[in-house]
């Protein structure tokens, strides 16, 4: 392959230097972030030779080029571009930096409230079966036992104010004990709870602006907006006293001020602003799900997809968790259930109607994902590729969605959908079930009525060559040949995960090449079998392998783990160095990179594909090191 050439016809695709704002690069692709991408000749760059795809994501323009192939290219383009090279995180930021202050803002929402949902999740999946149990039993109401579950289920709820506010602090760089604080102080006991205000428990007025507007002496239990600006506040503060102020004093200046400002602004002024203006969009998200006969839930239904290709859905958590907050009923989530199963079904009609073994063998397990919650697979994988599945997708969410809103159907925590959701509707679980139901059938029905297989151009060549009366072409390969098989041993020890499934489009989409994941229960990585490290990244989140037997592999650990810069993961193995079959590679610490919100899902996948005549996944359920993985014939 020629490197430069390829970089060359990239950066004139892109629209020349001029246009590249910042380059980096990962295991697999090119990350650009672009000045205009109405400049971006995108069908020039797929055609480039070396690029194996091109799509837009997180404000990057990623060029997929592939393991070992795309540090060389790299070099070549910011050489001829006559730009530094950047870290990932410094194209990240300067990816946020170029993204509409409403996108800004929503990204923002997103990383405030993702690393909260699991606790949401423990307490209201604990909600909802107690709910449900005692609908089965009602004398276990009574029980020590009950009453002691019952508090935990709730305690989530009760402090979200302080979760919010630590993860927050986190996300505008400030102290996070500070921003507990604030959010402390939010809630503190000394304060009416809002929940007994709203019920008309006496308050009194805590400050007045000019005798015009009387501030109550109320909590802000169950309000989320006024939690983040008042953090922001804070963070604001904090920050400009830590230039400003002597580091003799900083210790003790820069706490006790930026508290003392922020809590006052908070429950004179921030708060009690905030708090009016989430209680008009909440009741604004409430009025459109009521549009009577389920119109508004409809509309919803029908966006929410599309929301979800966007990148623009995380702000949806707010609105959720201000549900819960307000009465414990989520009528959110439902929507998004039949949005996303919706998406599983319309894909699942492509695996039935397909005649393409490869579509097929996508389409099967993505589609099941989403019935599960995650939809990526399906959504990128399959129904935007082909067009017309995520239309009937939409239908069928807007159906579903119509149903839920008719019958009232809510959750009792966020962060889970799908098949696991009736674990929180045990309240309305018939109305759940119907809602599930109605969008499956809705969209599967009109999926496999309008999808039609692209017929590949070969077979255009065919047809035209028999009306011709030309003789048939030769088959490029004779079935009837007898195949070399090889077999792919696990490199880590966990649960095996066919490549659709996989919460990443390019990975799920076999863009990179075949093969098979596996989901860890171990941060250990080592040699399937005999052969020489032919790429060690520098992040050592991934590893290239030529072995012995002509096969080369990637093994890529984790989802996007590329912007944890290294950390949690450590190479036992040098670039160039040979290994033995058994020899640990790389270790990683598995709760580290969850608890920053990454999954550790590992493809294995090979990158020389075009040597094979088949690859398949043959592992099933959990697997142990060097158990049988993948297995693949020549041909």
């Amino acid at each position: 392959m020629d490197y430069k050439k390829c970089a060359s016809e990239i950066l004139t695709g892109i629209g020349g230097k001029d246009n590249l704002a910042s380059a980096a690069h990962c295991a697999t692709r090119l990350r650009l972030v672009i000045a205009d991408n109405g400049k971006v000749k995108k069908a020039m760059l797929e055609g480039v030779d070396g690029v194996k795809g091109v799509f837009e994501a997180a404000g990057q323009l990623q060029i997929i080029i592939g393991t070992g192939t795309v540090n060389k290219v790299y070099d070549e383009f910011i050489a001829l571009a006559g730009v530094e090279a950047a870290s990932k995180e410094d194209v990240k930021a300067a990816a946020a930096a170029q993204a509409p202050w409403y996108k800004r803002a929503i990204k923002t929402l997103g990383d405030i409230f993702v690393p909260i949902i699991p606790a949401i999740v423990a307490t209201g999946l604990l909600n909802g079966l107690l709910g449900g149990l005692s609908k089965a039993f009602p004398g276990m109401a009574d029980s020590y036992i009950f009453a002691l579950l019952d508090m935990f289920s709730n305690t989530a709820l009760v402090f979200l104010p302080i979760l919010i506010a630590v993860s927050a602090a986190k996300i505008f760089g400030g102290n996070i004990y500070l921003g507990a604080v604030i959010g402390m102080i939010m809630i503190h006991p000394n304060l009416v709870n809002a929940w007994s205000a709203g019920s008309g428990a006496q308050t009194e007025t805590l400050w007045s602006w000019f005798g015009l507007w009387n501030i109550q002496n109320t909590g802000y239990q169950g309000h989320v907006i006024p939690v983040v600006i008042a953090v922001l506040v804070m963070c604001i503060i904090e920050k400009k006293l830590h230039k400003i102020v002597p580091e003799t004093f900083d210790l003790f200046v820069t706490p006790l001020v930026s508290v003392l400002v922020t809590g006052f602004l908070t429950l004179t002024l921030i708060g009690p602003v905030f708090s009016q203006l989430e209680t008009w969009v909440l009741s604004g998200a409430k009025a459109l799900i009521a549009i009577p006969f389920g119109i508004g839930a409809f509309i919803m239904g029908g966006v929410y997809a599309p929301t979800v290709v966007a990148g623009v859905h995380h702000m949806y958590n707010a609105i959720e968790l201000a549900m819960l907050a307000d009465n414990g009923q989520n009528t959110w989530m439902p929507i998004a259930t039949a949005a996303n199963v919706a998406q599983g079904a319309a894909a699942l009609a492509v695996a039935f109607k397909t005649r393409n073994k490869k579509v097929r063998s996508m389409a099967l397990p993505a589609s099941l994902s989403a019935f599960m919650g995650i939809t990526e697979p399906a959504i990128f994988g399959v129904n935007v590729r082909y067009g017309k599945p995520l239309v009937a997708g939409m239908i069928g969410g807007a159906c579903g969605a119509a149903v839920a809103s008719l019958m009232n159907v809510y959750a009792t925590a966020n962060g889970v959908t799908g098949i696991f959701g009736f674990l929180i509707t045990t309240e309305t679980f018939v109305g759940y079930l119907l809602t599930f139901v109605i969008a499956t059938v809705v969209a599967f029905a009109i999926s496999y009525f309008i999808y039609r297989d692209e017929v590949p151009a070969a077979d255009n060549a065919q047809k035209d060559a028999d009306q011709a009366g030309a003789a048939p072409a030769e088959t490029a390969i004779d079935l009837n040949r007898a195949f070399d098989e090889q077999i792919v041993y696990a490199p880590l020890k966990g649960t095996a995960v066919a490549m659709a499934d996989v919460p990443d489009e390019t990975f799920a989409a076999e863009v990179l090449g075949l093969g098979a994941a596996v989901d860890p229960v171990e941060g250990k990585v080592i040699a399937p079998a005999d052969g020489e490290v032919s790429t060690l990244f520098d992040t050592h989140h991934a590893i290239g392998l030529a072995l012995d037997n002509g096969m080369e592999l990637l093994i890529h650990i984790g989802i996007n783990t590329v912007e944890l810069n290294g950390e949690g993961f450590t190479a036992h193995i040098a670039d160039g160095e040979r290994f033995k079959r058994g020899q640990t590679l790389i270790t990683f610490d598995k709760a580290l990179i969850e608890s920053k919100g990454y999954k550790t899902v590992t493809p294995v996948i090979i990158t020389n594909p075009d040597d094979y005549a088949e690859v398949k996944k043959v592992a099933e359920g959990s697997v142990d090191f060097l158990d049988q993985l993948i297995e693949t014939k020549k041909g």
